[in-house]
């Protein structure tokens, strides 16, 4: 059976929703914080458009946030060949986002095919 889409295909729907494979550091500054910050503060103003006071709607857009950002950062870490768990990295209070900003967002990944894939394909 072949899979929905193949593992080096850059849409959307895999890019945000499939933590397999490598992402480069372009492509998590632009869909992985900016995408996703942007797209966290434009639902939230949409809420206070709606004067919609209850934190429960904030916890839910942060919920369904939370597993694109969870699958980009795996992407980067892949890219930089290593597992995808060192994402729960950001649990460590205040350290553990800097160090997870610090190392997806500025250190390169390798520079050749790794065990996660072939070199990251740009996206746009």
């Amino acid at each position: 059976m072949q899979p929905l889409l193949p593992d080096d295909d850059p849409t959307p729907l895999r890019l945000f929703f499939d933590p397999r494979g490598r992402l480069g550091r372009r492509d998590f500054w632009l869909c992985g914080v900016l995408a996703l910050g942007a797209l966290n503060v434009f639902v939230r103003a949409l809420l206070d458009i709606a004067r919609v006071r209850s934190e429960i709607f904030v916890t839910v857009v942060d919920v369904l946030l939370a597993w694109p950002a969870i699958a980009i950062s795996a992407k980067r870490w892949h890219d930089r060949d290593r597992s995808g768990w060192w994402v729960l990295i950001s649990l460590v209070p205040v350290v553990g986002w800097l160090w997870m900003l610090v190392d997806n967002g500025f250190k390169r990944g390798t520079p050749q095919a790794n065990r996660f894939g072939p070199l990251p394909r740009r996206i746009g």
